[in-house]
């Protein structure tokens, strides 16, 4: 954290008794908060909290029930996109804002054309000088949706400083990039704010928000609760104002010791891998580390039968298996919590209870069609299991906050009762008490003899959650270590390819 004194820095923009109210949910609850010139700024809460809704006031993407928002003391009562545009406030949303047929440096650019005037190479040549000054090795040619998560990400970042914005609303920046590439994130975030662009950070990470933020502010069931000084709070109060009750031990202890082989890699190859030839075992948690193009999603994939592969052989419960698609890998008890909830996770329009039902057909479909009652209690179970935070099992998943959003493909992927999970980024925009859940379950499903591979960025869910350590580097095997070995460097040094098999 910079230590810096905020009060010199003036405010660019206020909202007062901000208010906002739909069908059954109180998103916002007369919240008051400034954000000054040349600060990060970083904004907290429980997932249903309010902070989404508060950046979409701030973005004009929704108008307020009541209050007014003051820019450099001019009074609205609420902005429009474009409004809000020319303000100079752009937004790096959680969920990406891009077009995957388009190339990095024509969605970089996007807005900037001009008719039959557009200049592409103009384009390319803004797009390679971002990408330079982010440290990132992206093509301005290459097409959005050939890029992994973590890619992508990285093309939003460019596209918001592209129009060198005064404000820059950052929703869990870092939540799929790698320990490497969220340095460089926070070595952008300090030059801008350096620059005079103030900065509002969400993320759930807290490590993240004292080594970056010089302000905090907490809402909690869509109400202000405090503003503090980083510099003069501390992790215990956050989470204290947060949650509003003291957490439990983060992770959660084992008690259990790991199983027969459930799952079997014998030199696996394929969708960008190399031969992979490791064990899961039954009740064992192991994790998947690997920077950016390390093939970690690229992996799981590969298990699930969402990519073909070249080689190999791989065995479940001992017995030789090929899938050709995830329904076959769902039918065979082998279950994938994806990264990107959005497009490969659930259905948004639909239902949490037409979610979690349409992943268990075989325990609800009777002689006679659906059994109603069997859905319901099923929904009903893992709504309560994981605390979705909504109205009823009938709310539309599109409605969710991300967070809960997350929660929902995790109960359709348990409702189809794999004992084989793939956790790929489980925590993804979850906020710290909503961790602790979910970070339960997985040490409970394990306890019940499931076998969970999981895919993460966060170091310390990494540390704290597995029992070995699977380490990738450019689509091959570095390393496979017990927890009890391992350290961030040591993963590190394995992840950059610096030592390793």
């Amino acid at each position: 954290m910079s230590g810096r004194d905020e009060s010199e820095h003036p405010v660019l923009l206020a909202l007062e008794h901000i208010g906002k109210t739909y069908p059954g949910v109180v998103a916002l609850d007369d919240v008051s908060v400034d954000f000054r010139r040349g600060e990060v700024h970083a904004l907290l809460g429980e997932n249903g909290a309010g902070k989404s809704t508060l950046i979409k006031t701030i973005s004009g993407a929704i108008r307020p029930d009541g209050g007014r928002i003051l820019i450099d003391g001019r009074s609205l009562d609420h902005l429009t996109p474009p409004a809000a545009r020319r303000l100079g406030i752009e937004v790096i949303y959680q969920e990406f804002n891009l077009v995957p047929t388009l190339t990095v440096a024509e969605n970089v650019c996007l807005g900037e054309y001009d008719g039959w005037r557009a200049d592409f190479a103009a384009y390319r040549r803004k797009c390679a000088a971002l990408m330079a000054d982010l440290e990132v090795d992206i093509a301005p040619d290459t097409l959005v949706r050939d890029l992994p998560s973590a890619g992508q990400q990285l093309v939003e970042i460019a596209k918001a400083l592209a129009k060198s914005p005064r404000l820059l609303i950052m929703d869990e920046p870092t939540a799929p990039l790698s320990l490497s590439e969220v340095e460089t994130l926070f070595r952008i975030v300090r030059k801008i704010r350096d620059q005079g662009t103030s900065v509002v950070y969400i993320s759930h990470r807290l490590d993240e928000i004292f080594d970056l933020s010089d302000r905090v502010t907490v809402l909690r069931d869509g109400r202000y609760i405090a503003t503090r000084r980083t510099a003069d709070t501390d992790r215990d109060e956050l989470i204290a104002l947060m949650v509003g009750r003291t957490l439990l031990e983060t992770y959660p202890p084992k008690a259990h010791a790991p199983g027969e082989v459930a799952l079997e890699l014998k030199a696996l190859a394929g969708n960008g891998n190399e031969a992979m030839s490791f064990a899961l075992r039954q009740g064992e948690i192991v994790g998947v580390a690997g920077l950016i193009g390390a093939g970690r999603t690229e992996l799981a994939k590969l298990i699930v039968g969402a990519a073909s592969r070249d080689g190999g052989v791989m065995e479940l419960h001992g017995r030789p298996v090929r899938f050709h698609s995830p329904r076959d890998a769902i039918a065979a008890g082998v279950g994938l919590i994806p990264e990107n909830r959005k497009e490969e996770g659930c259905f948004l329009g639909q239902s949490i209870r037409w979610n979690v039902s349409i992943a268990a057909l075989r325990r609800v479909l009777g002689r006679f069609g659906i059994r109603s009652n069997i859905e319901v209690d099923l929904a009903e179970r893992y709504f309560r299991m994981l605390r979705i935070k909504a109205p009823g099992i009938e709310t539309a998943v599109v409605t969710l906050s991300g967070g809960n959003q997350q929660k929902v493909v995790i109960a359709k992927t348990l409702a189809s009762e794999a004992r084989v999970l793939i956790f790929d980024e489980p925590t993804r925009g979850i906020d710290v008490g909503a961790r602790g859940e979910i970070y339960k379950l997985m040490v409970d499903l394990a306890a019940q003899g499931i076998a969970i591979l999981m895919i993460t960025s966060d170091m310390e869910e990494l540390l704290g959650m597995s029992d070995r350590i699977l380490v990738l580097h450019e689509g091959r095997m570095t390393g496979l270590l017990p927890r009890a070995d391992c350290s961030q460097e040591k993963i590190m040094a394995l992840a950059s390819g610096l030592t390793g098999n």
